[in-house]
């Protein structure tokens, strides 16, 4: 590229494309919505300042995930911005996100407690491939390992998950035994 102008309509197509994606992202990451807001806003300034080092089209996205990661890990360390926030306002976003039914659905809770105890990386790579979407390639991408690795972690994972959740299911196989066969154990 050669031109500012060439510059700026590039980093404006990939806003446009990437915005809702990086902020959905952001807000499943941070328990205050602002701190999706600073998270998406200081990842696309990075894009901005780097505008010309960004990727081809189809590799951009992971690209910015992969931004988007490293910023969250910095204010999750940080942990400023959520102590100054007072109680009042905390109070204020409880009272505002209560009014959503949604977010009062027990399996909905059941889940991000499951989640929450999980280790980083497990929880980064169910997030990555369920809620993003990301094939396991693409989030070897984003997190920077071999995709042989997050084929590994995913499964752990949602074999962990399987295992805070509890297995409604039963053991494997037909409930009266007929033809019942062991599920493989992945990864191991």
């Amino acid at each position: 590229m050669s031109s500012g102008t060439e510059h700026e309509d590039r980093f404006r197509r990939v806003h446009a494309v990437n915005f809702e994606p990086l902020l959905a992202y952001a807000l499943r990451r941070v328990e205050e919505p602002e701190d999706a807001a600073d998270v998406v806003a200081e990842t696309f300034l990075v894009a901005w300042r780097r505008g010309r080092d960004l990727p081809p089209e189809a590799e951009v996205r992971l690209w910015l995930y992969g931004v988007a990661r490293r910023v969250l890990a910095n204010h999750h360390r940080s942990g400023v911005r959520r102590e100054r926030l007072g109680e009042r306002l905390r109070q204020r976003l409880r009272v505002a996100v209560a009014v959503d039914p949604g977010t009062e659905v027990p399996e909905r809770l059941t889940v991000q407690a499951a989640l929450s105890r999980l280790g980083e990386l497990d929880r980064e790579v169910l997030m990555l491939t369920i809620w993003e979407g990301l094939e396991p390639h693409e989030a070897a991408a984003v997190l920077q390992v071999s995709p042989a690795a997050v084929r590994t972690r995913l499964s752990r994972a949602r074999a962990r998950l399987r295992d805070l959740l509890g297995n409604d299911l039963g053991p494997p196989g037909h409930v009266l035994d007929v033809m019942a066969a062991p599920t493989p154990e992945e990864g191991r």
